[in-house]
C-alpha cells in the first residue's frame, strides 16, 4: 500500500473573506506537500474547485503544483480532479497542461479526472444540467491520449471538435504518458474505471467495509478491460480519509475530541450533490453531529468503523490494515483535518511517514512508475500522408537536433 496527502485550499470561517488568510493557507498547504516529500509519502493530490467558499479555494492547482515540484524530489503530484466538460474548457487545454506538468515534474505527474462533483461550481461555467457532464467526460477521456500521441490530431465529436489536423504540444515526457485516474462514487463508475484500465479515486463517506462491493466492482471491471484508455493500465484504488497519528496516543485522541470536528464534512455535503451521502449527514450551516466534541466511546466507534484513523503509530498500523483488506492500494489523507493545527499537521506527517509508511510500503518505486514502464504506443503518429516533396534547407545553429 502507498500513501498520499490531499490538499484542497480549505479555509473555514471568516478567514475565507480575508485575502491575507487565504495567502497564509496556501503557504501552509505548500509546506504540507514539501514536508510529506521528505518523510516517505509518495503522492500529493491537489483539488480543483470553483466558487466553493470555505471548502476549497484551490481553483487553479497547476501553478501550485509547479511550485511544489520545484521544492520536492520524489513525491508524485496529481490533480484531484480536472473536470473535463468542454463547456468549461476546450479539451486540448487539458492535454497541453498535463503534458507540461509531466515535463516540469520530471515524470512525477498523475492526471486525475472526473465530471465534476457539484452543480454549484459547474453553474459557474453555465453548465446547468449536472448529468450532461457524464457523456462529455466519456468522450474527452478517450481523446486526450490521442492528442498526446498523434502529430496531426483532429476530432469531430458530440461535445467538441478540432476541425482540421493540429499537433497538440507539448507531448508528455516519454516514454509513456501520465497515469490516468477518475473520481468514483457510485458502483457503476468503479466498474467503468476498471473496464477502462484507469485508476479509481474514491472518497470515504461511510464505514470502510461498506466500500468493499464498489472496490470489487473495480477489480472485476479491470479483469474485463480489453481496450484501455491509455498506453498502459493503471491498476489502483485510491481512498481518502482523515488521520490523526501522533507519537503520543493521548495527544492524538485529544485532538480528535476537539469541538466542531466535522465542519468540513458539512461543506462537502453542501456542495457535492453528485455524490451519495447518508440521510444523517450534516449540510452546512447545520452544525456537525457532535459540535461540542465527541466522547471517548464515540471516537472509538468511528475508529472501529474506519471513518478516521487515530492514535499512535502502532494503533494506526492496525487501522490501515482494514483498507488493505477491502482492496485499496493507496490511502490518502485530507489536510488539514478539522481541529488539527498547522504545527500538529507537520508533526503528524513526520510521525506517520517515518513510523507507519515503512510498515506497508516496502518498494521505493511508485506503482504508477512501474506501470508506466510497460507503456506501448496505442495510435499511429500520423493519420494523414506526409508530402514526400517537403524539404527544409537548414536549421539555425542552436537547434537541439540536426535535420539528419
Amino acid at each position: 500500500m502507498e500513501f498520499g496527502v490531499f490538499l484542497n485550499g480549505y479555509v473555514p470561517g471568516p478567514a475565507s473573506r480575508d485575502t491575507n488568510m487565504e495567502h497564509l493557507m496556501f503557504e501552509q498547504e505548500l509546506q504540507y506537500a514539501i514536508t510529506a516529500d521528505r518523510n516517505n509519502w509518495k503522492y500529493a493530490w491537489f483539488g480543483e474547485h470553483h466558487s466553493l467558499t470555505e471548502y476549497s479555494h484551490m481553483s487553479a492547482p497547476e501553478p501550485f503544483m509547479g511550485y511544489v515540484a520545484a521544492k520536492t524530489d520524489q513525491i508524485h503530484i496529481g490533480t484531484g480532479i480536472n473536470s473535463l466538460s468542454p463547456r468549461k474548457e476546450h479539451p486540448t487545454r487539458y492535454a497541453e497542461r498535463a503534458a507540461m506538468m509531466d515535463h516540469l515534474t520530471n515524470r512525477r505527474f498523475e492526471w486525475g479526472t472526473g465530471r465534476g462533483a457539484g452543480s454549484h461550481e459547474m453553474a459557474q461555467f453555465n453548465i446547468l444540467d449536472k448529468d450532461s457532464t457524464k457523456p462529455e467526460w466519456a468522450e474527452v477521456i478517450r481523446e486526450i491520449p490521442r492528442m498526446w500521441e498523434q502529430r496531426d490530431y483532429q476530432h469531430h465529436g458530440e461535445s467538441f471538435t478540432v476541425p482540421y489536423p493540429h499537433n497538440i504540444l507539448p507531448k508528455p515526457y516519454g516514454p509513456g504518458h501520465p497515469p490516468i485516474w477518475v473520481a468514483c462514487g457510485n458502483p457503476g463508475t468503479f466498474a467503468q474505471a476498471g473496464e477502462m484500465g484507469i485508476g479509481a479515486i474514491a472518497f470515504n463517506f461511510e464505514p470502510v467495509f461498506a466500500l468493499k462491493g464498489r472496490i470489487d466492482s473495480y477489480y472485476e471491471g479491470f479483469e474485463n478491460c480489453t481496450d484501455p484508455v491509455g498506453q498502459y493500465k493503471n491498476k489502483n484504488v485510491m481512498m481518502t480519509n482523515a488521520v490523526i497519528c501522533m507519537a503520543d496516543r493521548d495527544q492524538a485522541r485529544a485532538i480528535a475530541l476537539r469541538a466542531y470536528r466535522g465542519y468540513l464534512y458539512s461543506l462537502v455535503c453542501l456542495y457535492h450533490d453528485t455524490m451519495p451521502k447518508p440521510e444523517y449527514a450534516p449540510v452546512w450551516p447545520t452544525p456537525p453531529i457532535n459540535p461540542e466534541g465527541m466522547d471517548e466511546s464515540a471516537l472509538d466507534g468511528l475508529i472501529e468503523a474506519g471513518w478516521i484513523l487515530c492514535g499512535n503509530p502502532e494503533d494506526v498500523c492496525e487501522q490501515v490494515e482494514k483498507y488493505q483488506t477491502v482492496g485499496c492500494t493507496q490511502l490518502v489523507f485530507g489536510l488539514p483535518s478539522d481541529g488539527v493545527k498547522y504545527d500538529e499537521v507537520l508533526e503528524m506527517l513526520e510521525v506517520f511517514g517515518t513510523k507507519v509508511i515503512p510498515e506497508f510500503d516496502k518498494d521505493p518505486i511508485h506503482s504508477t512508475t512501474r506501470m508506466r514502464a510497460e507503456a506501448k504506443p496505442k495510435y499511429q503518429e500520423f493519420n494523414f500522408p506526409i508530402d514526400a516533396n517537403l524539404s527544409v534547407p537548414g536549421l539555425p545553429v542552436n537547434a537541439l537536433k540536426p535535420l539528419s
